[in-house]
């Protein structure tokens, strides 16, 4: 199966191809049915005590991926199994998500950074650690948001377009994640993620 990518889209390799579940040819095809299946993994935070519960476990992350994406990709809510140009080595996902989640748990406990900020340092790790074939972004930016809200903080913003696709907040968003990875400094992701010029 080929889907025909549209530019600005993130072209899909063979291995992440081969667990399309729809049968779907065109990118917007796609795009439309990642769309609704987010729409209803929404609706699905809302009403489930479970994510709120398991949020900052490994579980519970897996199972946020797998409520976005699983009725688009037959690999939702699983690891990827080969390594791509951005992420941990595969073998090192479970440890390093792990290390994450129980750092978080240690910032919150200690009240170490603001809510602001220890949720955009658990973004930017998330989308380092990049564990899943496809979808990291969006699983990412959701994971953080649900951490905000689930602990009395408001949701980030996530600048006004659609991170999906090339446009002036996506190189906006990219470009400070990289400035992030260099330096350590989450001024930059901050400020977008709060809608801040």
């Amino acid at each position: 199966m080929k889907i025909n990518n549209i530019p600005g889209s993130i072209p899909l390799d063979s291995e992440t191809i081969r667990g399309l579940i729809p049968n779907l040819t065109t990118q917007s095809e796609l795009n439309e049915f990642e769309a609704n299946n987010i729409a209803q993994a929404l609706l699905w935070t809302k009403s489930s005590r479970k994510i709120k519960k398991n949020l900052l476990t490994v579980s519970g992350l897996i199972e946020l991926h797998k409520q976005m994406f699983g009725q688009v990709w037959e690999w939702a809510g699983k690891f990827r199994r080969s390594q791509t140009n951005i992420g941990v080595p595969k073998e090192n996902i479970q440890n390093e998500l792990g290390q994450l989640l129980g750092n978080v748990q240690y910032w919150l406990e200690n009240e170490t950074y603001s809510l602001d900020e220890l949720a955009i340092r658990f973004h930017h790790k998330l989308v380092w650690i990049h564990p899943f074939p496809n979808g990291n972004g969006r699983w990412s930016r959701l994971a953080t948001d649900l951490l905000l809200e689930f602990n009395g903080g408001n949701k980030f913003s996530w600048g006004s377009d659609d991170l999906t696709y090339e446009n002036d907040d996506r190189s906006r968003y990219i470009k400070a994640l990289r400035v992030a990875d260099e330096t350590k400094d989450f001024t930059d992701l901050l400020k977008f993620a709060r809608g801040i010029e």
